[in-house]
């Protein structure tokens, strides 16, 4: 059976023959789709909306440490959240040199132990694997310059490989304490945390900080001051993450358990609340001396009909309208409508 030519290869083949050429370079021309490589073997550990939190917390982090680094360096400080993955951990330690130098970081969670929490002790999470917090050697160099007394704005060159002298590694460790005490309370909003500065780690090449394949969540973020760029990065164990994610869906997950729980204990002191309500059908001025001679089946005359709609008054303002009439032979109001807009009660 012959082969039958759709629509498009026709069009193609036509549009071939106009142009001299052939329909194979007509279909070479049309972009090729692209589709984003999933690793089945290496699932992500955590959500979009995880690593949104992140960004939100960082960004906060890097206001406050930005207006402490304007008061050391005595210039205009600006730092800026570049991006927040998750990787392998070998991912970021093959990319450090012999010369770099990380600042380990001891973390501690504090869970908040809530009136709905049934049992069990506040006691502190301690996180095994340390927080690092990596400054590159250039942008370190040029900080502890400002932090001296220089005024030089020019970027230094620094040759590969650099080695931090003593008085140099003195100047890192009480910068980076500065910089890593101030990185708590961007996460006092979910849950407090207290990270700590612990050492200085020297060639981390040559120790296993932690294990390779572990999950971590890098976080990059851009320094600007003085004419000089630099880059900061830190580096958040899967571990570490876990347990404080762990935190935040417990508090959560507990809100809405003690919300669920008292709501019916909230409606029974409100149904055996009193409250006064006013209806109100018209008003008029009279004079005292009127007053003092109404007698019974006088009438006052309102300037309202009988069948005008009925203001129900709350607190001095009008809740609802209705209209008035007789409910088992007692005077009752039907509500005819519900006053939502703060403009409608105030009228």
């Amino acid at each position: 059976m012959a082969e039958v030519l759709s629509q498009s290869q026709i069009d193609a083949l036509l549009n071939s023959m106009r142009s001299g050429g052939d329909a194979e370079k007509a279909e070479e021309k049309q972009p090729e789709k692209k589709y984003r490589k999933y690793d089945f073997t290496t699932p992500r550990k955590f959500t979009k909306d995880r690593i949104k939190m992140l960004n939100g917390i960082f960004e906060n982090y890097t206001r406050v440490i930005s207006s402490r680094l304007n008061a050391q360096l005595r210039t205009n400080c600006e730092i800026t959240v570049e991006s927040i993955e998750e990787q392998k951990f070998y991912e970021f330690n093959n990319a450090l040199t012999e010369g770099d130098v990380l600042a380990m970081v001891d973390t501690t969670i504090h869970p908040i132990l809530r009136p709905w929490d049934t049992g069990g002790e506040d006691k502190d999470i301690v996180v095994e694997d340390p927080v690092m917090v990596y400054l590159s050697t250039s942008t370190a160099l040029a900080m502890m310059d400002r932090m001296m007394g220089s005024e030089d704005n020019s970027e230094r060159d620094v040759p590969m490989g650099y080695a931090y002298t003593d008085l140099e590694l003195q100047l890192y460790e009480h910068l980076m304490k500065d910089i890593i005490t101030l990185m708590g309370s961007s996460w006092e909003n979910y849950v407090p945390i207290t990270f700590e500065y612990n050492r200085t780690q020297v060639n981390p090449t040559l120790v296993q900080l932690l294990n390779l394949d572990e999950t971590v969540v890098l976080v990059d973020m851009k320094l600007n001051f003085g004419g000089s760029e630099g880059r900061m990065s830190i580096v958040l164990p899967g571990n570490m993450l876990m347990s404080v994610f762990g935190e935040v869906n417990r508090e959560s997950m507990g809100r809405k358990v003690a919300s669920e729980d008292n709501s019916d204990e909230i409606f029974d002191k409100l149904r055996d609340s009193s409250l006064e309500i006013i209806a109100a059908l018209g008003e008029t001025r009279i004079s005292l001396s009127d007053i003092y001679h109404l007698n019974v089946g006088d009438v006052v005359d309102l300037g309202r009909s009988k069948d005008s709609p009925v203001f129900l008054e709350i607190g001095g303002y009008q809740w609802f309208t209705g209209r008035m009439g007789t409910h088992k032979k007692n005077m009752a109001i039907k509500i005819d409508e519900v006053c939502y807009s703060a403009e409608q009660r105030s009228e």
